[in-house]
């Protein structure tokens, strides 16, 4: 069974491509990338493969026979066209199953539900393609407040409007492993799964924070408007808006799920202890 992972580059795709290559239940693995020189390093065969190019992915999904189509970057009314462009492509080149990267989040009153919507559509999209299927819903990768101790660290602080709300957070690794075993199993076929660990507050995220890196950080709750305008301020009016709608979520319990990471993966999510211990190893 020949498997092909799009956005082969990035951070999820090619840790996924990484699972799958020391998988004994593998068989040849492809990656799609829009600039394939920048997957050279991943020592799989490599195809190009822009979202918005029905033909050059048709080209490069020939002889693939599972498909992982991992969620675009773009804004929500061009990414449901960008992933209708793949699921048809791989129609069209005789992909007999798609399985795709996902997302959990608030699908009304945030400004981060436009994107969940497009993705819930991409969803719809993939149910009613004629082709076998298996939908992960992502929680949020913790590795960007690990990446950002240090700015933590000189504000002394984590503020946000996640509140009280609990997350699901989980890691790239372990989002890579659970999508090796849809990739490679039927177990979970026709069926859409959270995959996520154990939902924490931001107060418990700052406390393994604080055990890992030694810091001395406080969690402080920020409105919905304030934290808004925080975040367009640093990033600009679409990321800003995006990352705002996000906590918004989490206060809203939108993340807040326990999540179907052992089905999946035959093995519980890496617990907090675990993780944040291995980070001072």
């Amino acid at each position: 069974m020949t498997i092909a992972v799009t956005a082969a580059s990035g951070q999820l795709g090619a840790e996924v491509i990484r699972k799958l290559v020391a998988s004994p239940s593998a068989g040849p693995v492809i990656g799609l990338v829009r600039s394939p020189e920048k997957a050279l390093g991943l020592g799989i065969e490599v195809r190009p493969g822009d979202y918005g190019q029905f033909d050059q992915l048709k080209t490069s999904l020939t002889g693939v026979d599972t498909l992982l189509l991992v969620s675009g970057m773009d804004a929500p009314d061009k990414r449901i066209e960008q992933h209708r462009n793949v699921i048809e492509a791989a129609k069209a080149a005789g992909v007999k199953k798609i399985v795709y990267t996902s997302i959990q989040g608030p699908e009304e009153s945030s400004s981060f539900s436009p994107v969940v919507q497009s993705n819930r559509q991409t969803e719809a999209d993939i149910r009613a393609s004629g082709l076998d299927w298996a939908i992960g819903r992502n929680g949020i990768y913790i590795e960007p407040d690990v990446d950002y101790i240090e700015s933590y660290r000189a504000r002394g602080e984590i503020a946000n409007s996640a509140g009280e709300g609990r997350c699901g957070y989980t890691t790239r690794s372990e989002l890579a492993y659970a999508y090796a075993r849809l990739l490679t199993r039927s177990d979970h076929d026709g069926q859409t799964v959270n995959l996520n660990g154990t939902p924490i507050t931001q107060a418990q995220l700052v406390d393994y924070l604080n055990g890992a890196f030694g810091t001395q950080l406080v969690y402080r709750a920020m409105s919905s408007a304030e934290y808004a305008a925080d975040r367009t301020a640093e990033l600009g009016p679409f990321f800003g808006a995006i990352i705002a709608g996000i906590y918004d979520g989490i206060r809203l319990g939108a993340n807040d799920t326990p999540g179907d990471f052992e089905a999946v993966a035959g093995r519980p999510h890496q617990n907090w202890d675990d993780y944040f211990r291995s980070l001072t190893t």
